[in-house]
C-alpha cells in the first residue's frame, strides 16, 4: 500500500455507543498520517464532529454530478479506498471490500468477555437460554459468570430476536478479516482471553 494514499473508511452501526468507538479509532489513524473517513447515515452525521477526520453520509462527495462533477482527475482520484473497517455487527461491508479488492477489518464495540460469549452462541458452544441454576458459568478464558453477570441475550433469547440474530452474525465471515480489532483495555478485562474460532 503506498504510504502517501493510506486512505481508511470506518463504517458504525449507527448508534452513539457504536459510533464514539470508531470515531476515536479513526482520529488515532488521523494522527498517524492516515486519512481516515467515518462513512455514516445522514441522520448520525448531523451530529458528529472530529479534528482531522471527514465525516460524511455515504456518498463519494460528489453526490450532485459524480465524477463529471469533481472535474480533476486527481481531485477525484486522490484518495481511493484502501481499507474499510467496519462494525462488527454489519458483517455485510466485509463482503463489499473483498468484491473491491480492498483490505477488511472488523472492529468490535462489545467488551471482550460479551464477545467472548456470542462467539461460543454462534457456534453453538453455549446452550440457551441459561438458567439461574446453571449458573455459575464456566467458560474457558473468563472468570465464573453469576447469572445477573450474564448478558440479557443469553438469559432470554427470545427477548429481542432480531437483535440477537445480528449479534451473531458478527462471525459469519469474521475469518476473511484482515484484522480484528477490539474495543477493550487490559485493565478492565485482564482475565479475559478473547476466543475467536471459526
Amino acid at each position: 500500500m503506498n504510504e502517501d494514499r493510506r486512505h481508511v473508511v470506518l463504517l458504525p452501526y449507527p448508534s452513539q455507543g457504536h459510533i464514539n468507538p470508531l470515531l476515536q479509532f479513526a482520529k488515532r489513524l488521523a494522527s498517524k498520517g492516515v486519512k481516515a473517513t467515518l462513512a455514516t447515515t445522514h441522520y448520525t452525521a448531523k451530529s458528529m464532529c472530529g479534528p482531522h477526520v471527514g465525516v460524511e453520509p455515504i456518498s463519494d462527495g460528489f453526490d450532485e454530478g459524480g465524477y463529471a462533477q469533481a472535474k480533476n482527475e486527481d481531485l477525484f482520484l486522490n484518495f481511493p479506498v484502501n481499507c474499510v473497517v467496519y462494525d462488527s455487527f454489519l458483517p455485510w461491508a466485509l463482503d463489499v471490500a473483498k468484491e473491491y479488492g480492498l483490505y477488511g477489518a472488523a472492529f468490535f464495540t462489545n467488551s471482550a468477555t460479551v464477545c467472548n460469549i456470542f462467539c461460543r452462541m454462534h457456534h453453538g458452544w453455549l446452550t440457551l437460554p441459561v438458567k439461574l441454576e446453571d449458573t455459575p458459568l464456566s467458560i474457558p478464558g473468563l472468570p465464573s459468570l453469576n447469572f445477573i453477570d450474564l448478558p440479557t441475550f443469553v438469559k432470554f433469547p427470545e427477548s429481542y430476536p432480531a437483535y440477537l440474530a445480528m449479534k451473531l452474525s458478527q462471525y459469519s465471515n469474521l475469518d476473511k478479516a484482515d484484522w480484528i480489532f477490539g474495543n477493550t483495555f487490559q485493565e478492565l478485562e485482564g482475565e479475559v482471553r478473547v476466543l475467536f474460532l471459526t
